[in-house]
């Protein structure tokens, strides 16, 4: 049976601010910068390695989050290190322990949700032995390494599609490509395949009704359909009334969010905040190609509506049937990315179940 203690953090860790980077030096290095929720841009300097706990010090929504840094990086003032004693502490363990009951409730008060490295010291910590707190971590960190594995899957099946496209429709590559003649297009685009057409954004969707528009005070933390976001991760909760859309993964919906630039195919029924903007082809043309067509044709450059930079966009457009060839190929990969994140959330699931009876000792390793 493990032997349990409890003690104050500031006695078993150092704690450490993060500081803010020179912007002159912003872009020249190696290191990604860790700004209290992701990590962005490069830094020639580090100070928090691969592995490192951190704790989301202030912010937007998040704060009292933990992380474990996921490489080499440069730590903003928004976040705090915690340095624990590897001979008392195991950072994965601890990570766990702390992974789903936030540390929200040390915050200061202030007008600007915090908390300071005073309010960590004092926390009190109630840790099993050493090699127990290793045990633990090393189940849980199992799915941890399984969701990491199929991430990688992901990205590769996102590469590779992405290199397909660019391929057929940037470097004109495609199936068939020496029967046709390049011709002068009297655009920009300069020389594209005869039968080739310059057509803006706008007349090539159909714009999807979201039917009723969530937000926070108006979701569940669990539920029976996803309401999407305009964050990466693309999802703010959950409802269990009729979903907005009724996409799936025979009828896909392309996703746009109007304020950040986030752009995804959705396969599955979901719910929208308002600003997060569905569409599909309005013509023959396939979605796949549509997806790949658009996404990234706009880089986010201030918190505001995207939408008509967006549609005033212009692009050089296929024939239908060249499209489609395409959407056979690239849906294959999206349907396997689909079937990688349900797995990834099934395993998330699972591992969020463990961590409360593992950390708090109401179920033993045997």
């Amino acid at each position: 049976m493990a032997t349990w203690t409890k003690q104050k953090l500031g006695d078993i860790a150092e704690m450490k601010y993060g500081k803010m980077p020179s912007k002159k030096k912003v872009g020249l290095g190696n290191y990604k910068i860790f700004s209290g929720y992701r990590y962005f841009d490069a830094y020639p300097e580090s100070n928090c390695k691969k592995g490192d706990v951190i704790i989301v010090a202030r912010g937007v929504g998040g704060t009292g989050d933990i992380k474990i840094s996921k490489c080499d990086c440069y730590l903003t003032n928004l976040s705090i290190k915690i340095l624990l004693d590897q001979t008392q502490v195991n950072n994965r363990y601890f990570y766990y322990k702390y992974l789903l009951s936030t540390l929200r409730y040390l915050d200061s008060g202030s007008a600007q949700s915090q908390i300071t490295i005073n309010d960590l010291e004092k926390l009190q910590v109630n840790l099993p032995d050493l090699p127990t707190q290793t045990c633990i971590a090393s189940v849980l960190s199992a799915y941890d390494d399984l969701i990491e594995n199929n991430e990688k899957r992901i990205n590769a099946l996102e590469e590779m599609a992405q290199l397909l496209y660019t391929e057929w429709f940037v470097k004109f590559k495609f199936p068939g490509h020496e029967k046709v003649k390049m011709v002068e297009s009297g655009t920009e685009y300069e020389m594209m395949p005869e039968g080739w057409e310059v057509k803006n954004v706008e007349s090539l969707i159909k714009r999807i009704p979201v039917g009723k528009k969530y937000e926070n005070k108006s979701v569940f933390e669990t539920g029976k359909v996803p309401v999407l976001d305009q964050g990466k991760t693309g999802l703010i909760g959950y409802h269990n009334d009729e979903p907005g859309v009724k996409a799936s993964v025979e009828n896909p919906v392309i996703v746009f969010a109007n304020h950040t630039c986030y752009q995804n195919i959705i396969m599955y029924p979901f719910s929208a905040i308002q600003n997060v903007l569905p569409f599909i082809p309005n013509d023959k043309r396939d979605i796949f190609w549509l997806n790949w067509a658009t996404k990234d044709l706009i880089k986010f450059n201030d918190y505001k509506g995207h939408w008509p930079e967006f549609m005033a966009k212009k692009l050089v457009v296929p024939p239908a049937d060249l499209t489609k060839i395409f959407g056979v190929l690239v849906g294959k990969y999206v349907a396997l990315r689909y079937e990688l994140e349900m797995k990834n959330k099934n395993l998330s699931k699972n591992r969020d179940l463990l961590i409360p009876q593992l950390v708090t000792g109401k179920r033993e390793l045997k």
